[in-house]
């Protein structure tokens, strides 16, 4: 399952789970799916890091810390783009009414 099928699981089940007593929002857990997303992305990149400074700091190493680092800017940007287009959309609904 890719990182952005994992987030929109997560953000349906914790949608789905919430009571009403609870005051979150399905928008609340998508935005808490995306942090999650992004804090285990860094985890890796700490990770790796961490494992270059160690003496580890072989060709492959900085590659593969290159990548994961990619990743984190491609879900930081996915993340953005999706939190905005549907905060927009839910504002233009709340004005239509």
């Amino acid at each position: 399952m890719s990182d952005i099928s994992a987030i929109s699981a997560t953000a349906a089940t914790a949608a789905s789970s919430t009571n009403k007593k609870d005051s979150g929002s399905w928008y609340e857990a998508m935005a808490e799916a995306w942090g999650k997303a992004l804090d285990k992305q860094a985890d890796k990149i700490i990770e790796l890091a961490d494992g270059l400074e160690e003496g580890g700091d072989t060709p492959s190493k900085y590659n593969q810390f290159t990548a994961e680092s990619l990743r984190m800017g491609i879900i930081s940007n996915a993340s953005h783009t999706s939190l905005t287009s549907v905060a927009s959309a839910l504002e233009t609904m709340a004005r239509k009414q």
